[in-house]
């Protein structure tokens, strides 16, 4: 084998069937596309699909990952609640598992991000807004734009901080009414 080709072997996951293999490393991608170290979404997928917890040594070697990547992603997933170190009786290495409700998954990423993103938005977007509306070389036009883009970023906060205290199962059936839901609401009746 050329180098070339014993560096691609190294990053596939090894001893998965394929359709595993897969998921895992569409799953890196995925979370590449969204921002997040892709080798931190392939190890959240594996452990998230692993019927057991998983040792770091374990990760590594599945995934032909460094074990130093591991441990700083294992400590990345950790901080994102989306794996904790569970005790093995009889083992003293520390093992993994993955949350695997998909609605609580889902609702940790959401006011993850919303920390991390959402809410120094908000925080910049409101000094903008007030530095703004004091100065008399900005026009009322771009003036508004601000305010609309706060309001609507304030609304779009409020009701994430709304949502978080309804169970995963309400949200599910109000998803799945999608559009139906509209037609309940006073301005959503069709003539």
């Amino acid at each position: 084998m050329t180098e070339i080709s014993k560096a691609i072997e190294a990053l596939r996951p090894r001893d998965l069937p394929p359709a595993l293999e897969h998921f895992v490393l569409q799953w890196g991608d995925l979370g590449s596309n969204w921002g997040v170290n892709r080798s931190v979404a392939q190890i959240h997928a594996l452990v998230y699909l692993s019927e057991r917890p998983l040792t770091a040594e374990e990760i590594a070697e599945q995934l032909g990952l460094a074990r130093s990547n591991v441990s700083n992603s294992i400590k990345e997933l950790q901080g994102w609640d989306l794996i904790r170190r569970v005790p093995i009786k009889g083992d003293r290495r520390d093992h993994f598992e993955a949350e695997t409700d998909v609605w609580e998954i889902f609702s940790r990423i959401v006011l993850g991000r919303k920390a991390r993103e959402i809410d120094p938005a908000i925080a910049a977007l409101r000094t903008c807004a007030v530095e703004a509306d004091g100065d008399s070389k900005i026009s009322p036009v771009t003036i508004a734009r601000i305010k609309a883009l706060l309001e609507f970023v304030d609304t779009m906060d409020r009701w994430v901080g709304q949502m978080k205290n309804v169970p995963s199962a309400q949200i599910a059936a109000l998803i799945r009414l999608g559009t139906r839901i509209v037609s309940f609401l006073p301005f959503g009746k069709r003539k």
